[in-house]
C-alpha cells in the first residue's frame, strides 16, 4: 500500500508542475494570465469555515496568507488526485501506465472547478459570469489534459 501512497503522491506534484509550466508557456507565448492563487487561498480559508460559495471572492474578509494557501491547495489537489488515480487503478496500472485512465480522471476533475470551486469564488458554474466562459472552459479542459499528461508521464518516469 505505501508504493501505491508514494507514487499517487508523486504523480500528483509531477502533474501538478507540468500544469504549472504549461500556464508559463501560455503566458509568455499568448499573454494568456496565469492563475491568481490568492482568491483560491481567500476560498479555501472561508470554506474551513463552513462558506462554500461567494457572490464574489473579492468581497470577503480578506486572509493574511491566502497566496500561499492557494498554492498549497492547488498542489494538495494536485495530489489527493494523484492518489486517486494510483488507488483506482491499482498496482497493474502502476508498472504498465496507459493514457487514457489519466485523461478520463484528467476530465472527470473538470468538475470540481467547474461546480465547486469557480461557483464557490463566485464567478458561476463552469465560469458563466465571466466575460468569456466558453474560453475559460476551454483553457480549463485543456489544463486539466495537460495535468493528465503529468499524471500519465510521471508514472512512466517511476514505474
Amino acid at each position: 500500500m505505501f508504493d501505491i501512497l508514494w507514487r499517487g503522491i508523486a504523480m500528483g506534484i509531477g502533474a501538478t508542475i507540468l500544469m504549472d509550466i504549461w500556464a508559463i508557456v501560455l503566458f509568455r507565448a499568448f499573454g494568456q494570465a496565469p492563475a491568481n492563487w490568492a482568491p483560491v487561498g481567500r476560498w479555501f480559508w472561508h470554506l474551513g469555515r463552513g462558506k462554500v460559495f461567494h457572490d464574489n471572492i473579492a468581497d470577503a474578509e480578506p486572509y493574511r496568507h491566502e497566496l500561499a494557501l492557494g498554492w498549497i491547495g492547488h498542489y494538495a489537489t494536485g495530489i489527493v488526485y494523484g492518489l486517486v488515480l494510483a488507488v483506482l487503478m491499482g498496482p497493474s496500472w502502476l508498472t504498465a501506465p496507459t493514457f487514457i485512465p489519466a485523461w478520463i480522471l484528467g476530465i472527470v476533475t473538470v468538475g470540481a472547478g467547474w461546480f465547486l470551486l469557480q461557483p464557490g469564488l463566485g464567478i458561476g458554474w463552469a465560469a458563466s459570469k465571466t466575460l468569456n466562459p466558453n474560453k475559460v472552459r476551454a483553457l480549463n479542459l485543456l489544463a486539466h489534459t495537460v495535468f493528465a499528461i503529468g499524471l500519465f508521464g510521471t508514472a512512466l518516469l517511476i514505474r
